[in-house]
């Protein structure tokens, strides 16, 4: 019987220790992929891409932001293989395109400040206020004796739009909003400005930045995913048509096991595969 049992116990060990890996899809693979559009999407597919070429370097990958705009206009055009939005595809952009969509991952989008600034808590109302240019001075909501810079992502922008439309409820913004062209750039600018607000994915949160509570909610991607924190949205990548060969490949280890892990050390919560 005990040798019975260090057989199996082998035997699981060997099992364990020759399991296929998502990688082996890609050997023996040759070509290209080009990726492009959301800036929050970059973590993950830089990572993805690094492992994958790592395992074959027959393959090359490239990783670029752009914006979510781009990515569709780029995968649109044939430009990319994997146009990156966050947010979802428009009717007329399926229309336009015949784009394939598919989701990922779930990701919050925060209100971020310097982190010197005390202020803790904003409503949905101080927060659609100050966007919309009626509060200017940080005193109005508990901070200091400071004018209240704003930063906006640019037109096109996934992050932007789930902003507008959640954070402050299609609100106006006003026209001396600092635009920026990235999450990085984003929290680079705000690390940078004392007197500053702005908002980035929840995934890009660090110690340069402070994410103060908005209507009592915390934003962490734990609380995006069970609704306890309201502005969410999913992260997509959009293909021309049915993806086929590499990029097909490239898909189906993203949402593999794997891809999962590497999903959620960027700081998302990862999304199963639509049947």
């Amino acid at each position: 019987m005990k040798k019975f049992l260090i057989a199996a116990v082998i035997c699981l060990f060997a099992a364990t220790a020759f399991a296929a890996s998502p990688l082996d899809v890609f050997k023996g693979q040759k070509g290209k992929i080009d990726i492009a559009g959301g800036t929050v999407h970059i973590p993950v597919m830089k990572e993805a891409a690094k492992r994958i070429m790592g395992a074959n370097p027959d393959i090359r990958i490239t990783v670029a932001g752009g914006g979510s705009g781009v990515g569709v206009k780029q995968a649109g055009e044939g430009l990319v293989e994997i146009g990156n939005t966050g947010r979802p595809l428009k009717k007329d952009e399926i229309e336009k395109y015949g784009l394939e969509s598919f989701p990922f991952a779930i990701d919050g989008v925060a209100v971020v400040v310097n982190p010197a600034n005390k202020v803790g808590e904003l409503s949905f109302e101080q927060l659609i206020d100050i966007y919309a240019g009626k509060i200017t001075n940080w005193k109005e909501v508990g901070g200091s004796d400071a004018e209240i810079n704003l930063y906006v992502r640019e037109d096109g922008s996934g992050t932007r739009e789930v902003f507008t439309d959640k954070a402050i409820k299609k609100g106006s913004v006003a026209a001396k909003a600092n635009v920026v062209n990235s999450n990085g750039a984003m929290k680079t600018a705000v690390a940078k400005d004392a007197r500053a607000i702005g908002y980035v994915g929840i995934g890009h949160i660090d110690s340069s930045v402070k994410a103060p509570k908005l209507a009592g909610m915390t934003a962490t991607q734990e609380n995006a995913a069970n609704g306890k924190y309201s502005v969410v949205r999913d992260l997509f990548m959009n293909t021309k048509g049915k993806p086929e060969g590499l990029t097909a490949l490239f898909i189906d280890y993203i949402y593999s096991p794997e891809g999962a892990q590497i999903i959620k050390d960027s700081g998302y919560i990862p999304l199963p595969r639509k049947k």
